[in-house]
């Protein structure tokens, strides 16, 4: 419930260069406070609203999208994952610049309505439950499920998401009753993210977090010299954790643990 309940606080500011000329002076910034584990594209239709007046060919079906440091936000990404992976230190509250136009179609898919994120976060918790549980728990729900699932998630309701997805989260006491795989992201800026398969248990032995980034990113090992620093939901979890373990509590409603490996200098503090 903690890591629901975590918050990242905003700076929306618009883009200088798409204010239109008839207006005598750009609109104020707009903040909001914003779940760490929702999608920026869900959050921020006031956003919209507050920017548009100010905007010259705009109506309710342009598509907005963010940039921060000069990159492109991807709306794919949970909230907290691209604050952990582009932040760089920056003091809250976090400054994002908004754009109505000249939308960068290299570098971001379009997200044209709620229907194409809500299409996107079951896919994603489909895909975790392939690798938990060979889709059997996803495979059983109902509509009526998934829907609580989705609604949870948009309106911010932890009991109505939790009384579904903790079967999702369901396994037996001993090892050889964990998840078959960790659903597990690697970030690291201005690289794709890495999804390797990895079993939590070798052997009847828990692996660690240790484990995990030995076999996939061992420059983010403190023995490597490299300056590296492991972020999940803007902690740093000791390198002897559980990788079962931080699935369980440390996951993303889409059910992936999303790792963004930073430099010393990139770690946010909340």
């Amino acid at each position: 419930r903690e890591i629901w309940d975590g918050k990242i606080p905003i700076r929306f500011e618009l883009d200088t260069n798409e204010v239109s000329v008839t207006e005598a002076q750009p609109p104020d910034p707009f903040f909001l406070l914003v779940p760490r584990l929702s999608y920026i594209t869900l959050v921020t239709e006031k956003v919209k609203r507050h920017f548009q007046r100010a905007v010259d060919n705009s109506d309710s079906s342009t598509e907005i999208w963010f940039e921060f440091d000069g990159q492109p936000l991807k709306w794919h990404l949970p909230i907290g994952v691209l604050f952990d992976l582009h932040s760089c230190n920056t003091p809250l509250p976090w400054s994002v610049i908004v754009h109505f136009h000249r939308f960068p179609e290299k570098e971001l898919l379009h997200c044209l309505g709620e229907e194409v994120i809500e299409a996107h976060f079951m896919s994603t918790i489909k895909e975790a439950d392939c690798l938990k549980h060979r889709a059997q728990v996803v495979n059983s729900m109902t509509k009526r499920d998934h829907s609580h699932l989705w609604t949870g998630l948009k309106n911010d309701r932890f009991d109505l998401f939790w009384n579904v997805n903790k079967r999702l989260m369901a396994h037996g006491p001993s090892p050889s009753d964990s998840f078959r795989a960790v659903p597990v992201r690697i970030y690291q800026s201005d690289q794709p993210f890495m999804q390797p398969f990895f079993k939590p248990v070798d052997d009847d032995r828990m692996l660690t977090l240790r484990d995990f980034l030995a076999a996939n990113i061992p420059d983010a090992l403190p023995e490597s010299g490299m300056d590296l620093r492991v972020v999940i939901n803007g902690i740093e979890p000791p390198l002897d954790s559980s990788m079962h373990w931080l699935s369980e509590h440390l996951s993303h409603p889409d059910n992936f643990l999303h790792i963004c490996v930073v430099g010393t200098d990139s770690v946010p503090s909340l």
